[in-house]
C-alpha cells in the first residue's frame, strides 16, 4: 500500500482499488484507523486524540488532493505524495 504522506510519525497510506466511501489509512505508534476523506471522521480503528486532531486538520487542507489520489487509486494509477502537516 503506497505511502502518500508522512508527518509527525504518522503514516498516511491508500490502497489501490479499495472499497467506498473514499478513505485513507492512518498509522501512528501501533494505532491504525480508516479516515473518511469527505468528513475527516474515523470509519474504523482508533488513534490517540492528538494524532487524530493533526490528521483532521491535514484532511481539511488537503481534501481535494486526497480525492484526486482516491480517483487514481481506484483506476490503478500511480499516487502522488501530499505534503505533510509538518510541511515535508
Amino acid at each position: 500500500m503506497p505511502i502518500i504522506s508522512y508527518f509527525f510519525g504518522i503514516y498516511i497510506r491508500m490502497y489501490h482499488d479499495d472499497h467506498n466511501p473514499p478513505h485513507f489509512h492512518a498509522e501512528y505508534q501501533g494505532y491504525e484507523a480508516l479516515i473518511e476523506i469527505k468528513s475527516g471522521n474515523i470509519l474504523e480503528g482508533e488513534l490517540p486524540k492528538r494524532a487524530f486532531k493533526i490528521i483532521r486538520e491535514w484532511v481539511e487542507e488537503n481534501r481535494e488532493l486526497l480525492m484526486e489520489n482516491w480517483e487514481r487509486a481506484i483506476n490503478f494509477e500511480s499516487l502522488e505524495r501530499i505534503k505533510g502537516a509538518d510541511n515535508d
